[in-house]
């Protein structure tokens, strides 16, 4: 069975997939991913994921292709990935003490397809002026949505988590295996979770 096509440049994605055995060939799909006027959050990230699904698909048919987009939501309000350190800085002060949601849409096109999507609860600490600056120093919020990593330094403003954590780091691990096993696309080494 050839490689399933992951319609990303995520080195995160790709790292999550490759970790639990899944063979993967990258080819990035892209399709603009301004959200629409009004737009719901979980509504956003289906339609991003389906339509980079539906573009990688159309270019390669007869292959499993395995597309998602995340946001971080707080408020109803999509929250991107920053493009300034101005910008990370007045997303980290929205966060700070609050709880907020990380949304992905994940789609399968194949044979068959599936589209879902998944929600995690983020408790994030109070932060004051000083570890906002820092961590915006850092430069580690480039290119993620909600303008931090939670599988890096930031994961020192992480009090808790409700729901699956690598959905916050961009792929719901879970979920993505069992709708790639449902469809009988290629899967990881794995067997009800446990290694064969």
């Amino acid at each position: 069975m050839l490689p399933l096509i992951l319609a990303s440049a995520s080195p995160r994605r790709r790292e999550l997939l490759e970790r639990v055995g899944v063979a993967i060939e990258v080819v990035p799909a892209g399709v603009d991913e301004t959200p629409r006027d009004g737009e719901d959050p979980e509504a956003y990230v289906a339609r991003i994921a389906a339509a980079k699904a539906s573009a990688i698909a159309a270019l390669h048919p007869g292959r499993w292709v395995l597309a998602a987009d995340t946001t971080v939501t707080i408020d109803g309000a999509i929250l991107g990935k920053a493009e300034t350190g101005a910008e990370a800085a007045v997303m980290l002060r929205l966060l700070s003490g609050r709880t907020h949601q990380v949304i992905t849409g994940f789609a399968v096109a194949g044979e068959r397809a599936i589209l879902e999507t998944v929600t995690s609860d983020v408790d994030v600490i109070a932060l004051d002026e000083a570890a906002i600056a820092d961590y915006v120093a850092s430069d580690e919020w480039r290119g993620k949505a909600g303008a931090y990593a939670i599988q890096g330094i930031a994961a020192a403003f992480v009090r808790g988590v409700r729901g699956s954590v690598t959905n916050i780091i961009g792929l719901p691990l879970v979920e993505v295996l069992e709708a790639l096993r449902a469809l009988g696309a290629p899967s990881a080494r794995l067997s009800a979770g446990v290694p064969s």
